[in-house]
């Protein structure tokens, strides 16, 4: 499965779900509040922007956002919401692809680094925020964290979620350190619906390593937006990442 079939326009119109899942206030909010304290009076790049589901409000708070993204159909649909002047957006990999200027925040949200399924292209994404960031600048990831504990010996899928009329299950590749998540989604009749997904999944251990390699120091991690302590039990984290003021990471 190639990034570009699985964002493709189906998944655009589907995308957005206003006022609920991850377009909820009590999601959003939290996550437009941080990022518009992390970018200060400074310029934001958003990795993967989609469709605008983080960059608009955030540049309704006042942030200029740029962003980077794969999908056209992701852009088309951001563009019924928000025009070029307004954000924007660079069409590319948000491992490769280069925006003009320079950045005080790059941000990553909601598990997109993962879509980049080799470690390799993994290293190129904080590379490539890098390269983008003025001395001092943040680069942001929000993650999940990899839930193994849960999968018994000689067992490779496990259901992560169900709900009326949805479950979503995720089989393993240990060796690869990959999965790909099963969303099913059904209603009375014999019939459902299945969209799935590959990601790589990484530790946070081992992103912290990815951030040093690009020239990042932790600056902190939260297990959400709202800054709740990231224990051992976190399903997620928000990591912070900085770069030196005193220095610039190579690329």
């Amino acid at each position: 499965m190639q990034q570009e079939d699985i964002w493709n326009a189906d998944a655009a119109r589907r995308y957005d779900t206003p006022g609920t899942g991850m377009f909820a206030p009590e999601v959003l909010g939290p996550a437009v509040e941080r990022l518009a304290g992390l970018a200060g009076d400074g310029r934001a790049l958003e990795f993967a922007i989609g469709t605008g589901r983080v960059a608009i409000p955030l540049a309704e708070r006042g942030v200029p956002v740029t962003g980077i993204e794969l999908s056209r159909p992701m852009i088309d649909q951001l563009r019924t919401k928000a025009d070029e002047e307004t954000i924007p957006v660079i069409v590319g990999d948000m491992a490769t692809a280069v925006a003009p200027g320079e950045y005080t925040l790059v941000y990553l949200v909601y598990n997109t680094i993962s879509n980049l399924l080799t470690q390799a292209e993994q290293v190129a994404c904080f590379r490539n925020a890098a390269r983008h960031l003025a001395p001092g600048g943040r680069f942001v990831i929000e993650l999940w964290v990899p839930e193994l504990r849960k999968l018994p010996p000689g067992q490779q899928a496990v259901v992560w979620h169900h709900e009326p009329g949805y479950i979503g299950l995720d089989t393993y590749d240990v060796l690869r350190q990959q999965i790909v998540s099963h969303h099913f989604r059904f209603d009375e009749s014999e019939h459902a619906r299945l969209y799935r997904s590959p990601h790589r999944y990484i530790w946070p251990a081992e992103l912290d390593l990815m951030a040093q390699l690009a020239g990042f120091e932790l600056e902190s991690r939260h297990a959400d937006w709202a800054e709740t302590e990231f224990t051992a039990e976190s399903r997620s984290h928000v990591s912070v990442y900085r770069i030196p003021p005193s220095r610039i990471a190579s690329e």
